[in-house]
This record gives C-alpha cells, sequence and structure tokens, in this order.
C-alpha cells in the first residue's frame, strides 16, 4: 500500500508535512536553510546545483555556497528522506509532493481560460488566499510573491465576471470581495463589484461600492476614479452630476 505524500505549504508561512512522521507545524524543526531550500525547489520546479546555490547564498563565495547547499540537503534528507530527487547535477521536488502554491497556480489558470467548463468556475479554497512566504525578503521570493499575488487577483476577477454571466451573483460578490480584500486600490476589483450589483438590479448597492471606492481612492492617493469606473453609473443622476461637464464617462447619456 501507498504511504500518503508529503506537502508543502509557502503560503501564510512555511510549513512542511510528512504523514508517515510527527506533524512539523510550521517547519519548526527544520533549519532556515533547509525551509529556504524546499521552498526554492517548490517555486523553481528543477534547477541545478549552481543555480540553487547561487539563489539561495547569492553574497557567498560559489564554494562556500556549494558548501551551504550540500549541508542543506544533507540535513534535509536526514528530516524528509524522499522529499528531493537529485539526478546528476539536478535537483527537484519528489514526484507526488503537493504544495499549495501549485495548487493556487493550477486555480488561477483554469479561472483564466475561457474554455473551462462552467462546473470548473469556482471560488479558491480560502488557505490559497494568502500570500507567499511572508516576512521572507529574498529577492527570489519577492519576485514570485509579486507573479502569484497578481495571478490570483486576475483568477479571482475572472471567476467573478464568469459566475455573474451564469447568474451566480451571490458566488460572484465573494470573488469580488476577496480581490478588493487583496488590494484595496486595485480598481478592476471594485469596478468588478459595481457590475455585479447592477446585474443584479441593485443600483444602490453599486452606487453605494463606487462612492466607498472614490473615498478611499482620493485619501490614499489624491485622485478620482478613472472615466470606466464611472462610465459603469452615468445612468445615475448623483454620480453624472459629479462628473466634469466634459467628461467621457457621461458620452452616451
Amino acid at each position: 500500500m501507498d504511504r500518503p505524500s508529503a506537502s508543502v505549504t509557502l503560503l501564510d508561512g512555511f510549513g512542511l508535512d510528512l504523514p508517515w512522521r510527527r506533524p512539523r507545524p510550521g517547519g519548526d524543526e527544520l533549519p532556515r536553510a533547509v525551509q529556504r531550500l524546499v521552498a526554492h525547489l517548490c517555486l523553481s520546479r528543477r534547477q541545478t546545483r549552481a543555480v540553487t546555490a547561487g539563489h539561495l547564498w547569492p553574497d557567498l563565495p560559489e564554494d562556500h555556497a556549494h558548501g551551504c547547499l550540500r549541508s542543506a540537503l544533507w540535513r534535509l534528507r536526514k528530516a524528509a528522506p524522499d522529499l528531493v530527487e537529485v539526478s546528476g547535477d539536478a535537483l527537484r521536488l519528489a514526484t507526488g509532493v503537493r504544495v499549495d502554491v501549485r495548487d493556487l497556480d493550477a486555480w488561477a489558470r483554469r479561472a483564466v481560460t475561457p474554455s473551462t467548463a462552467s462546473g470548473d468556475v469556482a471560488l479558491p479554497d480560502a488557505a490559497l488566499l494568502g500570500d507567499l512566504l511572508p516576512g521572507w525578503y529574498d529577492d527570489w521570493v519577492l519576485l514570485e510573491r509579486e507573479r502569484l499575488r497578481d495571478l490570483r487577483m486576475r483568477g479571482l476577477e475572472a471567476v467573478a465576471a464568469r459566475l455573474t454571466s451564469l447568474g451566480r451573483h451571490g458566488e460572484a460578490l465573494q470573488a469580488a470581495h476577496a480581490a478588493v480584500r487583496a488590494e484595496p486600490l486595485r480598481e478592476s476589483a471594485h469596478r468588478m463589484v459595481v457590475r455585479i450589483h447592477l446585474a443584479e438590479g441593485n443600483v444602490a448597492e453599486a452606487v453605494r461600492a463606487y462612492e466607498l471606492f472614490r473615498t478611499v481612492l482620493e485619501t490614499e492617493l489624491g485622485v478620482p476614479p478613472s472615466e470606466e469606473m464611472s462610465r459603469l453609473l452615468r445612468h445615475v443622476p448623483r454620480i453624472r452630476r459629479s462628473l466634469p461637464p466634459h467628461s467621457p464617462a457621461l458620452a452616451g447619456r
């Protein structure tokens, strides 16, 4: 009988779960160098030893960085012998190890793919909404954190739009509000909230969402919403009166 697969969590903090061993909540039993090695392999899929050592210890001489990598690999093999596969000069996470970041990546790519069946349109699990390795400031983490954040936002907005088209407005609002909570100044997320309320016929809710965003935007950045945002509610007298006389948002009134 096959034993259950290991899993690694990187969203909202590092964690390693080895079902056949005593749990390691938060990966506390692993030295930080080993955590960084596991995280790097989770994010890079497959790398050479030289590239891995250079990314993890960029400020050290090459031979010293390779020594640190050998030490981290030795410690990792003691703690989790089957977690990493070594083939010649290449390193990669073992086949079958589950990684929450990869689950997020797969969900987001399904979400933004137009051909996805309607049954596959769903909000991500709450565990996939956290940031990548908060408190880690390695360059390779920062770049991946931004990529995942953008991918998650695009996925949430795409799911909200498709759920709206299916008439599943409650679920659509959940997706849109999740996007707003993640990025409070992202206008496209707020536009989606307004669109969903209008699709339901809730003009008052749409206006309230617009006014809330306008207040936040002016307070934080000192700028008004875009013409595209205002155009959504140009038919509402209260909003129309607040726009400049020659605003493009008034076109077609």
